[in-house]
């Protein structure tokens, strides 16, 4: 693979989408629930995009430009279809989101993605919680 730092946005968001969803479960797992219908349900008040979103505007001013640059460009791409549970400019910042965490997956920067997804869970629990 070529540097995915210029590769398909896309791509890179269906990965980082990936990896964050792994890290959501086994900490909604951690949680001692075992019961399938309140891990989904946890599990899902993360990864809506509303979620995504809202952790991405707080994480954008402390990446570095080119981290920045990246998620900017995965914002501004035309989507191709309507997303259906989710205000479209929400679904943008969420695919940045899962764009960078992706880029973090594929460059081998395990600690930088598992910081930056810890510390969105972190803000969609802060903003949960009031």
């Amino acid at each position: 693979m070529n540097d995915p730092m210029y590769d398909n946005t896309s791509m890179l968001a269906f990965i980082g989408d990936a990896a964050y969803e792994l890290r959501v479960r086994l900490r909604v797992a951690a949680s001692g629930s075992f019961h399938s219908e309140r891990l989904h349900r946890e599990a899902t008040r993360y990864v809506r995009a509303s979620a995504q979103a809202r952790a991405m505007k707080a994480l954008f001013g402390g990446l570095s430009e080119e981290e920045q640059r990246l998620a900017k460009r995965a914002r501004n791409k035309r989507i191709a279809t309507k997303p259906k549970n989710a205000d479209p400019v929400d679904y943008k910042w969420a695919t940045a989101f899962e764009t960078l965490l992706g880029y973090y997956c594929l460059t081998g920067q395990t600690e930088k993605l598992d910081a930056v997804a810890a510390e969105a869970m972190r803000i969609t629990e802060e903003a949960a919680n009031g």
